[in-house]
């Protein structure tokens, strides 16, 4: 007799709600990317992990696992890093020791080794300070197993009670390692010769940039600006809460790294004087975006948390809660003497197009239908459209459900910003900080022209206006799949070109 197979059921939640084009864990929790590299063919993601429970255990604190060959397609592993008596295992970051400085190695295999902070529940229960601390593992698999350094910790707090997030890269002009840690609304930097013995630099960021909340997750590297030999230190510095839109967000700063002192460039200086703060992201989902180390090409590729602490824990998911931006590539524009972190998403997601649906010069008044119901799936698409002969109106992108549910963004381009409003879009009363006043990002022109890149995931959108240089980031969770998209505006509708990408990634 044949025996029948198992009959397997995909929840309700798992079918409405379950990215198609983003990483998540397969249940648990997960917050902050960590300790990313690439080694042999494939790319390694750390993240914060609570493998057990959909909300945080602080106190049992992993880093979860996953891996990739082209960035886009991830497979889950075991946790890698799990807590133990000398606290959690809190955010870091993973180098591949090429030249064995570390001492690590066997002689046959490349060490990787991960830099991250213990958390002490018992010292920050008793009120101590000092419950933070840096340190350090290896890998001689291919980051598949690690073992902890006997002497850890590397870095002692030194009485600073926000003492997290190491990021360490090699500074081979100096042939050191550098390590910049968050220290409450400052970074600090720290040189090794082999990974275990740290010495204090400098410290940045009195004064400068957004100080609504404690700096977290930190990351330094050099980069040319495009079309030319120039290159500069870009400071990424995420923060919490003092979003410009609320809670968290990620902020930069562009100058150069003697290898001691990170100093901001002039020109940034009087960038930061009118705009007070540069933000990596207007959107409200993205935080604690840092770069992969060793990546080919030296090309700077940054993945984020795709979340906000205002509400991450409160989200309608319980087998999962967290997922992941889609990975970018960075790049550094200098326009009349602004420099601009520009990000576009990598471009091996064009690699998962299933299917195309393409459209060139499409005019009207009021308003454009760009996809219909069943044309395209709307919940795993990458939409590329130029408007153009914009007028000082408000252009304005819907998608809409059947049950009526709309996320409504575009741009108001009488008043000079993008929006994103998400007030309507479905489930918002888990937390009254979910749809606050519309996300606003502040453009500092009216076009005539402009060019958008949307990505649609189920719940996700993330958009990149002109090549990337504003990009917005947001969550949403809709009763039903979103399958319509129209373009409205009171006066002329010029699209220069449409494309939308219907993608497969299984």
């Amino acid at each position: 007799m044949m025996q029948k197979s198992p009959v397997v059921t995909i929840s309700a939640e798992e079918q409405m709600y379950r990215p198609n084009s983003h990483f998540t864990p397969k249940k648990g929790w997960m917050n902050d990317p960590n300790g990313m590299f690439y080694l042999n063919s494939t790319y390694h993601l750390f993240f914060q992990h609570t493998p057990f429970q959909s909300v945080p255990d602080f106190s049992k604190m992993h880093w979860g696992h996953a891996i990739s060959k082209d960035l886009i397609k991830w497979q889950e592993l075991t946790p890698a890093i799990a807590y133990d008596e000398k606290g959690a295992i809190f955010s870091g970051s993973a180098v591949v020791d090429k030249d064995n400085t570390s001492g690590f190695g066997d002689g046959k295999n490349i060490p990787v080794v991960a830099i991250f902070t213990y958390h002490d529940m018992k010292k920050e229960k008793a009120g101590e300070i000092d419950a933070q601390s840096q340190a350090i593992a290896y890998s001689l698999d291919n980051g598949k197993t690690w073992t902890k350094y006997s002497n850890n910790p590397v870095l002692k707090n030194p009485g600073i009670k926000d003492f997290r997030d190491p990021k360490v890269f090699w500074d081979a002009k100096r042939k050191q390692w550098v390590m910049g840690v968050a220290a409450q609304d400052r970074q600090h930097f720290y040189a090794s010769k082999n990974l275990k013995d740290w010495v204090f630099l400098s410290e940045f960021g009195k004064d400068v940039g957004g100080h609504g909340g404690v700096w977290e997750c930190p990351d330094l590297f050099p980069i040319k600006v495009e079309g030319t030999n120039e290159e500069k230190w870009v400071l990424i510095v995420n923060i919490n809460p003092g979003g410009p839109n609320g809670g968290s967000a990620a902020q930069y700063f562009v100058g150069d790294f003697d290898g001691k002192t990170f100093k901001m460039d002039t020109l940034f200086t009087k960038q930061l004087q009118k705009e007070k703060v540069a933000w990596l992201d207007m959107g409200r989902d993205n935080y604690a975006s840092v770069s992969f180390d060793n990546v080919p090409d030296n090309k700077r590729v940054i993945i984020g948390w795709m979340s906000n602490w205002d509400y991450a824990q409160e989200v309608p998911t319980n087998q999962w809660r967290g997922s992941t931006t889609i990975a970018r590539e960075l790049k550094l524009v200098k326009k009349e003497n602004n420099y601009s972190l520009i990000s576009a998403p990598v471009s091996e997601l064009e690699n998962y197009t299933a299917k195309s649906f393409t459209k060139k010069k499409i005019t009207a008044r009021e308003k454009i239908t760009l996809s219909e119901a069943n044309k395209i799936d709307l919940t795993k698409a990458v939409v590329n459209l130029n408007l153009k002969d914009l007028e000082a109106e408000t252009y304005t992108f819907v998608l809409s459900n059947k049950e009526g549910e709309t996320l409504s963004f575009g741009i108001n381009n009488a008043e000079n910003y993008l929006f994103v409003d998400r007030s309507k879009s479905g489930k918002n009363n888990f937390s009254d900080k979910f749809s606050m006043p519309i996300t606003k990002a502040n453009l500092d022109q009216t076009f005539l022209e402009g060019t958008f890149k949307i990505i649609l995931d189920k719940t996700s959108i993330e958009i990149f206006f002109n090549n990337g240089e504003k990009v917005m980031t947001e969550i949403f969770f809709n009763s039903s799949p979103f399958t319509q998209l129209d373009l409205v505006s009171k006066g002329e509708l010029n699209v220069k070109k449409l494309k939308i990408n219907q993608l497969n990634i299984n």
